[in-house]
């Protein structure tokens, strides 16, 4: 078959077009996989060579800014400021670096062009939450609380894990829980749950109670564990009346029994018909190394529910818990009440109950009698005077490590029917 010269010269041509565009892309591909590795570098000499390989890419003029404004050794604001520049003049709808551009010009005091920047980002990202935040923050630095706050709301509605930066930054820009609450935080449980998680990380307990009351009017339900931050501080703080009322407060919105404790017992669950909250003025437990803790299946005195407590045998067991914070009055006497029962409890070191002040340790440390061997359902009675600054007990069941060589807790011991009540005729309390 005979080809012509015209078709082998077409051919000829097309096989050079290809050769030339395969060549080109080539090229191409070459320099962006080396602009691209040299971008990875974090080194300016190599941050500057990509550049000029491919000076159209907004990321590598704004990583340039980055290490120039930021470089321990060497910072250059005003050319970091040129990168940023030529950045957003390549891709002016990333709001990112228009971003960066104003945080440059805000450090070199031009606060003017930063906020233009800070209004371009977000013109270009509306609904971004990091813009809104960083404008929020740009604001409150520049005496401007409501603008500034605006902005944080946004933020927060946007994005709920800005939330907790939001929470400290607002608080700190005016210490006002008033407009921190109307005009930052979104009116909402979780919002509102957060501040009480912040307000206890720095022991504020007023402006606390202020963010609890807002929650409870939004009539929500939430979890008891929401409201264990709070009732903490107001322990650490001596705000029985306080507590109590938040206590209440916070298991019906757990959509949990909040009436008083029988026979005016001041002790929350004394019957251990409940699991433990592990919380607020709930019995509080954590795991023990050698003790293994359990509701009996069969109740104890009074048609009290009972909690047992095994011991294996292989420890020395230093037991701190149960235990559980009480609101009281100072000066005042109480009854404290319980059933123990034990079985087989080895060593000298038995279980007892211990009642103390824990933010004044002075004013009241009782310790009752130490159970050891075999005992049936045994009360244990006792009555005590709140020393004058007592506005809390702890009620604890403890056992203290054995000094003796054969020091290892064995055996079982029970708790029924604890409870703590005024006695009539104390300050405060009515006359029998």
């Amino acid at each position: 078959m005979e080809v012509s010269l015209e078709e082998r010269g077409r051919r000829a041509v097309l096989l050079i077009g290809a050769v030339a565009i395969s060549a080109i892309l080539i090229f191409s591909a070459g320099r962006f996989w080396i602009a691209r590795h040299l971008l990875e570098s974090g080194q300016i000499p190599q941050l500057e060579r990509s550049a000029s390989l491919v000076p159209g890419n907004g990321e590598v003029w704004d990583e340039l800014g980055r290490l120039h404004q930021w470089d321990l050794a060497d910072a250059d604001l005003p050319l970091a400021i040129a990168d940023f520049r030529r950045a957003v003049d390549v891709d002016s709808l990333s709001a990112h670096y228009w971003m960066d551009l104003a945080g440059a010009l805000e450090a070199s005091g031009d606060d003017t062009s930063a906020r233009q920047a800070f209004a371009r980002a977000q013109s270009v990202y509306p609904k971004s939450a990091e813009v809104a935040f960083n404008y929020g923050n740009f604001l409150l630095r520049h005496d401007d609380p409501a603008g500034g706050y605006r902005e944080l709301r946004r933020a927060a509605e946007g994005d709920a894990n800005f939330l907790p930066l939001i929470i400290s930054r607002a608080w700190r820009s005016t210490e006002d829980v008033d407009q921190l609450l109307d005009q930052a935080l979104p009116q909402n449980a979780g919002a509102y749950l957060q501040t009480l998680d912040f307000f206890r990380s720095i022991h504020q307990a007023e402006p606390a109670l202020a963010v609890w009351g807002r929650l409870i009017m939004l009539g929500p339900h939430f979890p008891l564990r929401g409201s264990f931050p709070l009732m903490d501080e107001l322990i650490d703080e001596d705000r029985s009346s306080d507590a109590r009322r938040v206590w209440r407060e916070a298991l019906t919105a757990a959509g949990l029994p909040s009436a008083d404790p029988p026979n005016q017992s001041l002790v929350w669950n004394g019957n251990f018909r409940m699991d433990f909250a592990n919380g607020g003025l709930d019995w509080r437990w954590w795991p023990v190394n050698g003790a293994l803790m359990d509701f009996d299946s069969e109740p104890g005195p009074n048609g009290s529910g009972a909690l047992r407590l095994d011991f294996s045998g292989g420890a020395n067991v230093g037991l701190p818990v149960p235990f559980q914070y009480v609101p009281v009055e100072p000066n005042h006497t109480y009854h404290f009440h319980a059933y123990l029962r034990t079985d087989q409890i080895t060593t000298e070191s038995g279980i007892r109950f211990q009642v103390n002040d824990p933010n004044h340790p002075n004013s009241l440390n009782l310790i009752t009698d130490n159970f050891i061997g075999s005992h049936r359902w045994s009360p244990v009675d006792v009555n005590f005077t709140t020393g004058p600054q007592t506005h809390f007990l702890v009620i604890r069941l403890v056992r203290d490590p054995s000094k003796l060589f054969d020091n290892r807790l064995g055996g079982t011991a029970w708790v029924a029917d604890v409870s703590v009540v005024p006695i009539s005729g104390s300050p405060g309390q009515p006359a029998s």
